[in-house]
């Protein structure tokens, strides 16, 4: 795996940025490490800044992603604000759509500073990206 996660407690919530190349399996290792740092700190609220550099995963491995993901994690989790600064299209929507169909609590949002109000609870009328 090639990537850094850095995760900074905010009031009520945790930031997590993610950086490095790009992959399935270190979107996997760095969704896993998040869910560990989450359960370390008792805390289920987080904001995820991917900031992964490289060509984008398919949709195949999106859809894998969320709905793994959803089975394993959607219990403890009551808020996770997402947010990929390099994404294009409407995948990570797509990503969104079917976790939340599997009963996550997630958003996706194109800035952090949208991630961060709807975590805090500051505009309840945050617009989906």
């Amino acid at each position: 795996m090639s990537y850094t996660l850095t995760i900074t407690p905010k009031p009520g919530y945790l930031h997590a940025v993610v950086t490095g190349r790009n992959s399935l399996e270190n979107v996997k290792g760095y969704l896993a490490d998040i869910q560990r740092a989450c359960a370390a700190r008792n805390c289920y609220r987080i904001l995820i800044e991917e900031r992964l550099e490289g060509p984008r995963l398919g949709i195949m491995d999106v859809f894998r992603i969320a709905s793994e993901g959803s089975r394993i994690a959607h219990e403890p989790f009551k808020a996770i604000a997402y947010v990929d600064v390099f994404a294009k299209g409407d995948l990570m929507k797509f990503a969104e759509t079917v976790a939340v169909n599997r009963a996550m609590p997630v958003r996706v949002f194109s800035s952090v500073i949208e991630a961060e109000r709807w975590l805090r609870g500051d505009d309840q009328n945050v617009a989906r990206q």
